[in-house]
């Protein structure tokens, strides 16, 4: 799909990866970029920036996300393409407290499931849409470290595959972004840990490799090429892989 004279709405587009996906949509000349995020005056601010408009938007509250389908399907038009973007981290493991673990899942993955429900029905009437998922790398492998984010990104990209499976033939184009580390809010502190094994990257760089997923129409965006090889080592020995992971949990979990 190409996305020059499209509607396009990105979630999480204060800052990160979300702030460069607008920029970059607006330079390839898009219709209108919706900006949306918690941060109220981050997200106003990328708004002006690519001429857009703004939304204070809560993602972990489905009437927020429904509220802003539909708002901008009434008083702009037809979304055409919808980066569901936002998310975050939580440290630790199964300790981890029942707060933190909803709240976590309600961002990482809820976020996706209500746009999707309240989007892709109306995309189908009309022949078709596209959705881009940001889950990432963790949820093609692990998250050493990270329980709930390694849970929640694989749910997400299990999603991505439903929906591309379901609905793929009646015109729902999906793609989900799954990165290593990239240079944002989320990593900053933690440049050395396991994510960055294979360097960090920019968000610029992360939007471009998401503009040639799109405009290929391609299921995965990998902005880190080895994840692809990774995945196929996962799948061809699945108990050699876990041992491999266990050393690298070891290597980055000593004290």
């Amino acid at each position: 799909m190409q996305v020059k004279d499209r509607i396009i709405v990105v979630t999480g587009a204060a800052s990160g990866i979300g702030k460069a996906m607008a920029q970059r949509f607006h330079k390839e000349g898009a219709k209108l970029v919706v900006c949306a995020d918690y941060n109220g005056d981050g997200v106003r601010a990328v708004a002006e920036d690519v001429d857009g408009i703004s939304f204070e938007v809560n993602v972990a509250v489905e009437a927020d996300i429904q509220t802003l389908i539909e708002t901008v399907e009434s008083e702009h038009g037809p979304i055409d393409l919808f980066c569901s973007n936002a998310g975050i981290s939580v440290a630790g493991g199964v300790e981890v407290d029942n707060d933190d673990w909803q709240r976590i899942w309600d961002i990482n993955l809820m976020a996706h499931v209500w746009a999707a429900r309240h989007l892709v029905p109306k995309m189908l009437a009309r022949g078709g849409g596209y959705l881009l998922n940001t889950a990432s790398a963790a949820g093609l492998l692990s998250q050493i470290g990270s329980a709930p984010y390694a849970v929640t990104k694989h749910a997400a990209v299990s999603l991505a595959e439903w929906l591309s499976i379901t609905y793929g033939d009646q015109g729902l184009k999906v793609s989900v972004l799954c990165p290593q580390a990239v240079r944002t809010a989320m990593t900053a502190g933690h440049e050395d840990a396991v994510a960055s094994v294979d360097g960090m990257m920019d968000p610029d760089d992360v939007a471009e490799a998401c503009m040639q997923t799109i405009e290929a129409e391609k299921f995965l965006v990998l902005p880190h090429p080895e994840v692809m090889e990774y995945m196929r080592r996962k799948t061809s020995d699945y108990d050699r892989w876990l041992g491999g992971m266990q050393r690298l949990n070891a290597l980055y979990t000593k004290e």
